[in-house]
């Protein structure tokens, strides 16, 4: 008797799968595929992600001692590890990457009215890189160093749940400035950046493109004061200045003016000096949206930490850019998830609990339920106690 579904399948109940075929579709996917289609490379690839397996071996062993069950999971062929390991290699990236941006675009109205540690209404931005280190020998097309390969994750988050925006796979050689080519900017959003990204002329793109950026200066940066505005030093400001940058070079290829600000924290005891095209906030929330650039930083370690993308369960790019979508297509499933089943926990502890639980049939809703000892009323019955306290 059919007692419900499994959870997987209730996981993938939130993917638009004719979305994704429109994705495969667009790159041939599944061009002469007659088993294991680009769906069901899909279904294996998250499970791995949902339940963190090390390997290809590990993720054929889990589902196969659940052979019955994987037709209700949606997965309609046998699993081997040389037809999941060729999938892996030769199934174009770009769906998976196309398919993410998708989920992005059904996550980011879940999460428009979230708050955010500043008070502005508009969107703030987050861009920074994450490196990966790789085995020279395994992965040599990763160029990083001569002894050493890695691939960079360039990425930029919306500050309004930390869901990415912008994503962008390198080799390791590249410079992490270079993603900024790649980015649309948004008139009227704010961009943090730190100081790898200072860069006059790439800045002064976004100047005209109407958005505001926040970064941090390097300490070699010439700038010319012009005049200096008030500031309260017990909020930690030490000076607010409007000035353009020195030298025929820099001012050529950014000629407006901008702010400095120099921010003294008390508790790292450590000063910090930010360049920014906004005019009209204070000087103290100038700082406090630098402050809020350290949740990129807790998104990559969120990614390292809690899904599979540190070690790779192929060699080739493909592979590797294959598993690194589909690890963020499963991110943002998550935070789908949370949102639309409105549960009050963390992604960290709905992916815990999806880790566990694959192949059981509770409801979702359920399944995530607090359980509190305190409200549990005991069974009525004649048994007698023991001890009278």
């Amino acid at each position: 008797m059919n007692e419900g579904k499994l959870v997987f399948a209730q996981t993938m109940e939130y993917v638009p799968w004719r979305r994704f075929d429109t994705c495969v579709n667009r790159y041939n996917g599944d061009y002469k595929v007659h088993k294991f289609k680009c769906a069901d490379l899909f279904r294996v690839m998250a499970f791995g992600q949902l339940t963190y397996c090390e390997s290809l071996r590990g993720i054929v062993a889990r589902l196969n001692a659940f052979k019955f069950k994987l037709y209700h999971m949606g997965i309609h062929c046998p699993i081997t590890r040389s037809n999941l390991a060729l999938a892996n290699n030769t199934r174009d990236w770009r769906i998976f990457s196309d398919f993410a941006h998708i989920l992005i675009g059904i996550a980011k109205p879940l999460y428009v009215n979230d708050e955010i540690a500043i008070d502005l209404d508009d969107t703030v931005y987050a861009l920074d890189a994450s490196t990966i280190d790789l085995c020279l020998s395994l992965f040599p097309w990763a160029t990083f160093r001569k002894s050493k390969a890695a691939i960079k994750l360039h990425t930029m988050i919306d500050l309004r749940g930390n869901i990415p925006e912008f994503i962008l796979i390198t080799n390791g050689k590249v410079h992490d400035v270079n993603a900024m080519d790649f980015i649309s900017y948004q008139p009227g959003a704010y961009y943090v950046m730190d100081r790898g990204y200072l860069d006059f002329g790439r800045l002064f793109k976004l100047t005209q493109s109407r958005a505001y950026f926040v970064i941090r200066a390097k300490s070699n940066t010439k700038f010319k004061r012009q005049y200096s505005r008030p500031v309260d030093k017990a909020t930690g400001i030490q000076c607010d200045q409007i000035g353009h940058f020195e030298g025929t070079a820099s001012l050529a290829s950014y000629p407006e003016s901008l702010r400095r600000v120099r921010y003294y924290d008390s508790k790292l005891k450590k000063r910090f000096v930010f360049l920014t095209n906004i005019m009209d906030l204070p000087a103290r929330t100038i700082a406090d949206i630098y402050k809020s650039r350290w949740q990129i930083e807790l998104f990559f370690k969120w990614i390292k930490q809690h899904l599979h993308v540190k070690a790779f369960y192929g060699e080739t790019a493909n592979a590797v850019k294959s598993q690194i979508w589909i690890a963020i297509c499963t991110y943002v499933l998550i935070a789908i998830i949370r949102k639309k089943l409105m549960l009050n926990r963390s992604l960290y502890e709905i992916l815990q609990i999806l880790t566990v639980s694959q192949f059981e049939k509770t409801p979702l809703l359920s399944l995530f339920s607090s359980f509190d000892y305190r409200t549990v009323t005991p069974a009525d019955c004649n048994q007698l106690k023991l001890f009278d306290l």
